[in-house]
């Protein structure tokens, strides 16, 4: 019998948003997902970007969906940038909060003094998700950091899943201040960072982590940089044409369409695959095109795409030569060709 995908790991290290729950809810076959890696003895832990809660609030919220979690499984990059700053800035410092009360509360607990503005005279401006952050409180930071405050930022996410799609995250408010100022923060501490990552596998004492997310420019590169395997499953934000497309970086060891791909049989998940048949699906080449043809499983067809893709193949010159691709193709947001 061929071993399971998660059987080659002693942690599963998730990333939260887009592959465990989207915003409040939980992603279908989440909760049972987890349940199954703790019967089965595997270690896991929750290791987010989101600096909008706690651990010890992540970890109520996601027992309240059914997936079990405690607060010392669970990373955030609210935690770890006000850990970082105490251990930069002498106790007391007067620190500016940009971003939820989670991250002031974390900033607080660690020995420093949130403060509201520039009057207050700030050392360093710390900067994370929060959904009432406005004008006033960027020129606050824009006014500290050009008069020297140390600039960090939590995380540089673009965007946050939502069952709506796509929604601005802190990335996008750090880029308000990046114009503003003309530079970039001085640090950024979540991920494509490898610290969240590195720091759970080592408070597990984990030797064969594994991690699953659902964004090639955070959680992939993330576990890159760390030098572990990867699991990207399409239930958030990276899509089958940004993992096509994806550099060298960005590519994880595996892909699956959800969660349930951690139990399936790990060579029908690994990339790329360099064949050309696979799960009903075949490859035809004429020159520089490549044409998919047949109809089956979009994840094996995913994968055989990676095996030229990767190796050189620009996705413009990919073309569908069956209904079924065709189909497979606009989903994707592929041109058919």
């Amino acid at each position: 019998m061929s071993a399971r995908l998660v059987d080659a790991y002693d942690l599963v290290i998730f990333d939260l948003d887009g592959v465990v729950y989207l915003i409040d809810k939980p992603i279908d076959g989440a909760p049972e997902a987890v349940e199954r890696l703790r019967a089965d003895g595997v270690a896991v832990a929750y290791a987010t970007n989101n600096a909008s809660r706690r651990a010890a609030d992540v970890a109520a919220l996601l027992s309240g969906m059914g997936v079990p979690a405690t607060a010392g499984e669970v990373l955030t990059s609210a935690g770890a940038s006000a850990t970082m700053l105490a251990r930069e800035l002498p106790p007391g410092s007067p620190v500016l909060v940009v971003g939820a009360e989670a991250l002031r509360a974390e900033v607080r607990e660690a020995g420093l003094t949130p403060v509201a503005g520039f009057a207050d005279g700030p050392v360093a401006v710390v900067q994370g998700y929060g959904p009432d952050v406005g004008w006033a409180i960027l020129a606050e930071a824009a006014l500290s950091v050009r008069a020297g405050a140390r600039w960090m930022a939590t995380n540089t996410d673009r965007t946050l899943p939502s069952p709506r799609g796509p929604l601005p995250g802190n990335g996008s408010l750090v880029a308000v201040l990046r114009t503003a100022l003309d530079r970039e923060p001085d640090v950024v501490v979540g991920k494509p960072a490898p610290a969240l990552f590195e720091t759970a596998a080592s408070l597990s004492g984990s030797r064969r982590p594994l991690t699953v997310g659902d964004r090639l420019d955070t959680d992939i590169e993330g576990a890159v940089r760390a030098g572990m395997d990867s699991l990207l499953v399409l239930t958030g934000v990276s899509g089958p044409a940004d993992l096509l497309a994806a550099p060298p970086e960005r590519r994880p060891t595996y892909v699956a369409a959800d969660l349930s791909g951690l139990f399936g049989v790990a060579g029908d998940a690994r990339l790329p695959l360099e064949a050309d048949e696979a799960g009903g699906w075949r490859l035809e080449r004429h020159g520089a095109t490549v044409t998919l043809d047949g109809a089956g499983d979009p994840v094996a067809a995913l994968r055989l795409l990676t095996g030229v893709t990767w190796a050189g193949t620009d996705v413009a010159d990919l073309r569908a030569g069956s209904d079924e691709a065709r189909d497979l193709f606009g989903t994707w947001g592929l041109k058919a060709g």
